[in-house]
């Protein structure tokens, strides 16, 4: 009955552990870098990297996974958890698999390519498809700790954000219970909400104003292209300036698949406003 969570040290996947562990289920931690992990008392850590020989050791008498998607060891993972006798995966893809285009955008190719490899297998899966997460905001870290204002190109862009949290209650309701099961869900906040919003509240949960300037589109290129490859930012600055024009239209949330009223940026903001104004 032991459920594998894979990506451990990702916020999701800590959350999916936390949660899993609390509830007395058995859970097993995978990571490319298991002795970095910070576990429950009694969570076993264990290898699970870009060598497909760690696989096996990995899915030993486990029944169920919580897997990110790596589209290089899928079709090397789908063999191996049938091997090990796995009944169930619970797949974090995205929300850019909905794509018409999917297949020419990198991100949406890699989701696919993954979730392909799962339909074609005998294994049970649900697929979680997210859109933006409200933890994206922690890119303005930087500026807002300078206290510098936040640039952006598309400020009124209007994105139904989620709250990681939000993912991993989904997540673990898949794995402990029939009603998602098998289920393919995009998976949004409750609300689109704009960038100046998000900024907004930031500013409400520090206790000052943080500025926001408006900038071109090439000057953003140029500023992401620093740190992101350039499928990447031309996939945000697309989409931002689409939603600038019309918000997107919110998904399922918790509410709508657990009864549970979904989190907002709101509340996502204060309880990580901390992270904001460190030195």
């Amino acid at each position: 009955m032991t459920i594998l969570v894979t990506g451990a040290r990702g916020q999701i996947g800590r959350a999916v552990i936390s949660s899993l562990h609390a509830q007395g289920l058995p859970v097993r931690a995978a990571s490319a870098k298991p002795a970095d992990l910070d576990l429950p008392a009694g969570v076993r850590a264990v290898e699970l990297g870009d060598d497909p020989e760690t696989l096996s050791t990995a899915l030993e008498d486990v029944k169920q996974v919580f897997l990110y998607a790596k589209a290089d060891l899928a079709d090397a993972f789908v063999t191996a958890a049938q091997q090990a006798g796995v009944e169930h995966v619970v797949l974090l893809s995205s929300s850019a698999v909905n794509d018409p285009a999917a297949t020419s955008n990198p991100i949406g190719a890699m989701h696919l390519a993954v979730e392909k490899s799962l339909a074609a297998s005998s294994l049970t899966t649900t697929v979680l498809r997210p859109g933006g997460f409200d933890s994206n905001a922690f890119g303005w870290i930087k500026a807002v700790a300078a206290g510098e204002p936040i640039e952006h190109a598309y400020p009124e862009a209007s994105l139904a954000m989620i709250h990681p949290l939000d993912i991993a209650d989904i997540a673990v309701a898949a794995l402990t219970g029939t009603e998602l099961r098998g289920r393919t869900v995009s998976l949004t906040g409750p609300e689109a909400i704009s960038f100046r919003a998000q900024i907004g509240h930031l500013s409400e949960a520090i206790g000052r104003e943080i500025p926001i300037v408006q900038i071109s589109r090439d000057q953003a290129e140029a500023q992401l292209s620093r740190t992101m490859p350039p499928y990447i930012v031309d996939a945000l600055l697309t989409i931002w300036a689409i939603t600038s024009e019309r918000p997107e239209t919110p998904a399922d949330t918790t509410e709508t698949l657990l009864g549970v009223p979904a989190r907002t940026f709101e509340q996502w903001a204060r309880e990580n406003a901390a992270a904001f104004t460190a030195a």
